[in-house]
Protein backbone atom coordinates (compact mmCIF):
# COMPACT_ATOMS: atom_id res chain seq x y z
CA UNK A 1 0.00 0.00 0.00
CA UNK A 2 1.21 3.29 -0.79
CA UNK A 3 1.93 6.27 1.81
CA UNK A 4 -1.48 8.17 -0.25
CA UNK A 5 -3.61 5.11 -0.32
CA UNK A 6 -2.82 4.51 3.94
CA UNK A 7 -4.11 8.19 4.28
CA UNK A 8 -7.62 8.18 6.54
CA UNK A 9 -10.07 8.18 4.03
CA UNK A 10 -12.21 10.00 6.96
CA UNK A 11 -11.45 13.09 8.43
CA UNK A 12 -13.75 12.37 11.57
CA UNK A 13 -14.65 9.56 13.19
CA UNK A 14 -15.63 8.09 16.21
CA UNK A 15 -14.82 4.78 17.95
CA UNK A 16 -16.65 2.91 20.07
CA UNK A 17 -14.38 0.88 22.54
CA UNK A 18 -15.42 -1.78 24.82
CA UNK A 19 -14.01 -1.75 28.03
CA UNK A 20 -12.59 -5.55 27.44
CA UNK A 21 -10.99 -4.20 25.04
CA UNK A 22 -8.12 -2.81 27.63
CA UNK A 23 -7.81 -6.46 29.49
CA UNK A 24 -6.83 -10.05 28.07
CA UNK A 25 -9.48 -12.31 27.55
CA UNK A 26 -11.61 -13.08 30.66
CA UNK A 27 -9.47 -10.51 32.71
CA UNK A 28 -10.57 -7.63 34.86
CA UNK A 29 -8.63 -4.78 35.37
CA UNK A 30 -6.50 -3.15 32.73
CA UNK A 31 -4.16 -4.89 30.61
CA UNK A 32 -0.62 -2.76 29.98
CA UNK A 33 -0.17 -4.28 26.70
CA UNK A 34 -3.46 -4.57 25.35
CA UNK A 35 -3.81 -0.70 26.39
CA UNK A 36 -0.51 0.58 24.65
CA UNK A 37 -1.53 -1.66 21.65
CA UNK A 38 -4.82 0.16 21.37
CA UNK A 39 -2.54 3.43 21.87
CA UNK A 40 0.18 2.71 19.16
CA UNK A 41 -2.60 2.04 16.61
CA UNK A 42 -4.68 4.97 17.34
CA UNK A 43 -1.41 7.39 17.25
CA UNK A 44 -0.45 5.59 13.92
CA UNK A 45 -4.04 6.92 12.31
CA UNK A 46 -4.24 9.99 14.13
CA UNK A 47 -0.48 11.27 12.96
CA UNK A 48 -2.00 12.02 9.18
CA UNK A 49 -4.55 14.64 10.88
CA UNK A 50 -7.31 12.71 11.44
CA UNK A 51 -9.70 14.07 13.96
CA UNK A 52 -11.03 10.88 15.99
CA UNK A 53 -13.46 10.93 19.43
CA UNK A 54 -13.23 7.69 21.43
CA UNK A 55 -16.46 6.46 23.69
CA UNK A 56 -15.25 3.41 26.00
CA UNK A 57 -17.08 1.06 27.55
CA UNK A 58 -16.03 -0.14 31.63
CA UNK A 59 -16.96 -4.20 31.38
CA UNK A 60 -12.89 -4.63 32.43
CA UNK A 61 -14.04 -2.74 35.70
CA UNK A 62 -17.45 -3.44 36.79
CA UNK A 63 -20.84 -4.57 34.88
CA UNK A 64 -23.60 -2.58 36.44
CA UNK A 65 -26.13 -4.21 34.43
CA UNK A 66 -25.07 -7.68 35.74
CA UNK A 67 -25.62 -6.08 39.27
CA UNK A 68 -28.93 -4.96 38.57
CA UNK A 69 -30.28 -8.24 37.11
CA UNK A 70 -29.15 -10.25 40.26
CA UNK A 71 -31.21 -7.49 41.79
CA UNK A 72 -28.64 -6.58 44.52
CA UNK A 73 -28.48 -2.74 43.17
CA UNK A 74 -31.07 -0.67 42.02
CA UNK A 75 -30.18 -0.24 38.25
CA UNK A 76 -29.63 3.42 38.33
CA UNK A 77 -27.11 3.38 41.15
CA UNK A 78 -25.67 0.29 39.34
CA UNK A 79 -25.35 2.36 35.80
CA UNK A 80 -23.94 4.81 37.43
CA UNK A 81 -21.25 2.71 38.83
CA UNK A 82 -20.13 1.64 35.17
CA UNK A 83 -20.04 5.12 34.11
CA UNK A 84 -17.32 5.78 37.04
CA UNK A 85 -15.22 2.64 35.39
CA UNK A 86 -15.63 4.23 32.24
CA UNK A 87 -13.73 7.26 33.85
CA UNK A 88 -11.54 4.98 34.56
CA UNK A 89 -10.35 3.44 31.64
CA UNK A 90 -10.29 7.14 29.90
CA UNK A 91 -7.99 8.07 32.33
CA UNK A 92 -6.00 5.19 31.11
CA UNK A 93 -6.28 5.56 27.70
CA UNK A 94 -4.86 9.17 27.82
CA UNK A 95 -1.93 8.15 29.99
CA UNK A 96 -1.16 5.59 27.16
CA UNK A 97 -1.95 7.70 24.08
CA UNK A 98 0.49 10.63 25.71
CA UNK A 99 3.33 8.00 25.95
CA UNK A 100 3.03 7.46 22.19
CA UNK A 101 3.46 11.11 21.58
CA UNK A 102 -0.70 12.13 21.16
CA UNK A 103 -2.20 14.45 22.83
CA UNK A 104 -5.86 13.84 24.02
CA UNK A 105 -8.37 15.36 26.60
CA UNK A 106 -10.95 13.09 28.52
CA UNK A 107 -14.48 14.69 28.52
CA UNK A 108 -16.81 13.40 30.99
CA UNK A 109 -20.81 13.20 30.83
CA UNK A 110 -20.90 13.36 34.80
CA UNK A 111 -18.92 15.79 36.94
CA UNK A 112 -15.62 14.65 37.76
CA UNK A 113 -13.33 18.08 37.22
CA UNK A 114 -10.38 16.71 39.53
CA UNK A 115 -10.02 14.16 36.74
CA UNK A 116 -11.90 15.29 33.83
CA UNK A 117 -13.29 17.78 31.68
CA UNK A 118 -17.15 18.12 31.61
CA UNK A 119 -18.76 17.51 27.94
CA UNK A 120 -19.07 20.75 25.66
CA UNK A 121 -19.65 20.15 22.62
CA UNK A 122 -17.97 23.31 21.60
CA UNK A 123 -15.30 22.78 23.52
CA UNK A 124 -14.76 19.24 22.37
CA UNK A 125 -14.73 20.89 18.58
CA UNK A 126 -12.00 23.04 19.88
CA UNK A 127 -10.14 20.29 21.07
CA UNK A 128 -10.42 18.90 17.37
CA UNK A 129 -9.39 21.85 16.03
CA UNK A 130 -5.49 21.72 18.09
CA UNK A 131 -5.42 18.34 17.13
CA UNK A 132 -6.22 16.49 20.35
CA UNK A 133 -7.95 12.89 20.41
CA UNK A 134 -11.16 13.07 22.30
CA UNK A 135 -12.05 10.63 25.13
CA UNK A 136 -15.49 10.29 25.90
CA UNK A 137 -16.09 8.50 29.22
CA UNK A 138 -19.59 8.57 31.27
CA UNK A 139 -21.95 7.71 28.71
CA UNK A 140 -24.76 10.07 28.39
CA UNK A 141 -24.43 10.30 31.99
CA UNK A 142 -27.78 9.01 32.39
CA UNK A 143 -28.63 5.92 33.81
CA UNK A 144 -30.81 3.31 31.62
CA UNK A 145 -28.49 3.99 28.50
CA UNK A 146 -25.54 2.26 27.24
CA UNK A 147 -22.34 3.08 25.99
CA UNK A 148 -23.68 2.32 21.91
CA UNK A 149 -26.02 4.67 22.55
CA UNK A 150 -23.80 7.32 23.64
CA UNK A 151 -21.49 6.53 20.60
CA UNK A 152 -24.28 6.47 18.60
CA UNK A 153 -25.59 10.20 20.20
CA UNK A 154 -21.92 11.43 20.33
CA UNK A 155 -20.79 10.71 16.93
CA UNK A 156 -23.85 12.82 15.91
CA UNK A 157 -23.63 15.27 18.04
CA UNK A 158 -19.67 15.82 16.53
CA UNK A 159 -20.48 15.36 12.68
CA UNK A 160 -18.47 12.31 12.70
CA UNK A 161 -18.49 10.85 9.18
CA UNK A 162 -18.71 7.21 10.96
CA UNK A 163 -19.17 5.08 14.07
CA UNK A 164 -16.31 2.56 14.05
CA UNK A 165 -17.29 -0.36 16.83
CA UNK A 166 -14.83 -2.37 17.86
CA UNK A 167 -15.74 -6.31 18.69
CA UNK A 168 -14.55 -9.66 19.10
CA UNK A 169 -15.96 -10.96 15.67
CA UNK A 170 -14.02 -9.58 12.23
CA UNK A 171 -18.20 -8.33 11.26
CA UNK A 172 -22.22 -8.86 11.34
CA UNK A 173 -23.50 -12.35 10.74
CA UNK A 174 -26.51 -14.03 10.36
CA UNK A 175 -25.89 -15.77 13.44
CA UNK A 176 -23.98 -16.50 16.24
CA UNK A 177 -20.91 -18.26 14.68
CA UNK A 178 -19.44 -19.50 17.64
CA UNK A 179 -22.94 -21.89 18.13
CA UNK A 180 -24.06 -21.79 14.16
CA UNK A 181 -20.94 -23.07 11.82
CA UNK A 182 -23.71 -21.99 8.95
CA UNK A 183 -23.57 -18.22 10.00
CA UNK A 184 -22.48 -16.11 7.23
CA UNK A 185 -20.59 -12.61 7.24
CA UNK A 186 -22.26 -10.02 6.01
CA UNK A 187 -19.48 -7.37 4.11
CA UNK A 188 -22.34 -4.86 3.98
CA UNK A 189 -25.86 -4.27 5.73
CA UNK A 190 -29.11 -1.93 6.01
CA UNK A 191 -30.13 -0.67 9.18
CA UNK A 192 -33.88 -1.67 8.30
CA UNK A 193 -32.81 -5.68 7.91
CA UNK A 194 -29.93 -5.67 11.23
CA UNK A 195 -33.09 -3.75 13.36
CA UNK A 196 -35.84 -6.46 11.28
CA UNK A 197 -33.69 -9.60 11.95
CA UNK A 198 -32.53 -8.59 15.68
CA UNK A 199 -28.55 -8.77 14.17
CA UNK A 200 -26.54 -8.12 17.35
CA UNK A 201 -24.91 -4.94 16.15
CA UNK A 202 -25.49 -2.31 18.91
CA UNK A 203 -28.66 -1.50 21.29
CA UNK A 204 -31.88 -0.29 19.63
CA UNK A 205 -31.90 2.73 20.18
CA UNK A 206 -28.27 2.69 19.06
CA UNK A 207 -29.22 1.92 15.88
CA UNK A 208 -32.19 3.79 15.42
CA UNK A 209 -30.36 6.81 15.99
CA UNK A 210 -27.51 6.02 13.32
CA UNK A 211 -30.54 5.25 11.12
CA UNK A 212 -32.53 8.32 11.67
CA UNK A 213 -29.51 10.49 11.03
CA UNK A 214 -27.90 8.32 8.27
CA UNK A 215 -24.91 7.80 10.40
CA UNK A 216 -23.06 4.39 8.96
CA UNK A 217 -21.50 1.61 11.43
CA UNK A 218 -18.69 -0.61 10.68
CA UNK A 219 -18.18 -3.12 12.90
CA UNK A 220 -14.52 -4.77 13.08
CA UNK A 221 -12.12 -7.26 14.92
CA UNK A 222 -10.08 -5.04 17.40
CA UNK A 223 -7.73 -8.43 17.89
CA UNK A 224 -6.53 -8.65 14.93
CA UNK A 225 -3.14 -6.91 15.33
CA UNK A 226 -3.28 -3.60 13.15
CA UNK A 227 -6.99 -3.80 12.80
CA UNK A 228 -7.46 -0.43 14.61
CA UNK A 229 -5.56 1.26 12.50
CA UNK A 230 -6.65 -0.02 9.33
CA UNK A 231 -10.34 0.74 9.96
CA UNK A 232 -9.66 4.18 11.55
CA UNK A 233 -7.76 5.21 8.48
CA UNK A 234 -10.54 4.02 6.23
CA UNK A 235 -10.21 0.23 5.19
CA UNK A 236 -12.61 -1.78 4.38
CA UNK A 237 -12.62 -4.20 7.38
CA UNK A 238 -15.76 -5.85 8.91
CA UNK A 239 -19.17 -5.16 8.17
CA UNK A 240 -20.67 -1.34 6.79
CA UNK A 241 -24.24 -1.07 8.22
CA UNK A 242 -25.85 2.05 6.15
CA UNK A 243 -29.40 3.42 5.31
Amino acid sequence: MSPTDARPRYSRVLLKLSGESMTSDGSFGIDPGELTSIATEIASAVRDGLQLAVVIGGGNIIRGAKLAAVGKFDQSTADYMGMLGTVINGLALKEALKSVGIESRVMSAIHVPSVAESFIRARALRHFEKGRVIILVAGTGNPFFTTDTCASLRAIELGAEVLLKATKVDGIYSADPRKDPKATRYETLKFATAIEQKLAVMDLTAMTMCMEHSLPIVVFDYKTHGNIRRVISGERIGTLVTA
